[in-house]
């Protein structure tokens, strides 16, 4: 007499699919939970790169226009703001003699490249581009006609906001806050 092997079978076939439904499920959601962490961390740590993505202004009873720019967490004034009406990221830069625009924001903005001009900076000597500016606006500090430079070197996206814009203003720095008067 040869033995017999059992073989055990799950009698029940809908219980299988019930098991795979469950795993599904919980894999969705795990998937929803990340997402939503993601989305969350994402959005705090855009924050901690430009806290003045809503720039705080303010229109005084002198009739000053006031901006107030918090630091971000590397210490340095980052804020939104326009170029002839499109929105830009601004870094504030007094150390930078005009404003300066990366070639590929000023692609995106249609300025036009002037001039070739020698510009020094920390890492050497570099060619950039004279161009004018329609209007540069930050908060409800506005200003037209500055001259700036297009920068072709630079790989960030955010625009140097120099002296040929920041020279016209009054500012003052106090506990991690920067305050801009026109």
């Amino acid at each position: 007499m040869t033995p017999r092997s059992a073989i055990v079978t799950d009698s029940d076939p809908s219980s299988s699919s019930s098991d795979r439904i469950g795993v599904v499920m919980t894999v969705l959601a795990w998937l929803v939970v990340l997402g939503l962490l993601s989305a969350f961390f994402s959005g705090w740590l855009d924050e901690l790169d430009n806290p003045n993505q809503q720039v705080r202004a303010e229109l005084r009873a002198d009739g000053v226009r006031e901006v107030v720019l918090r630091q971000n967490r590397a210490g340095h004034y980052v804020a939104n703001g326009a170029i002839n009406g499109h929105p830009v990221t601004f870094l504030l830069d007094t150390g930078a003699t005009s404003v300066s625009v990366p070639a590929s924001v000023a692609r995106r903005l249609g300025l036009k490249s002037g001039a070739p001009l020698r510009a020094n900076t920390a890492n050497g000597t570099i060619t950039t581009y004279a161009t004018r500016l329609d209007e540069v606006r930050l908060g409800n500090i506005q200003l037209e006609n500055v001259r700036a430079d297009i920068n072709p070197h630079m790989q960030s996206e955010e625009v140097l906001l120099g002296m040929t814009f920041l020279r016209k203003l009054e500012f003052t720095q106090r506990d991690r806050e920067l305050t801009i008067r026109q």
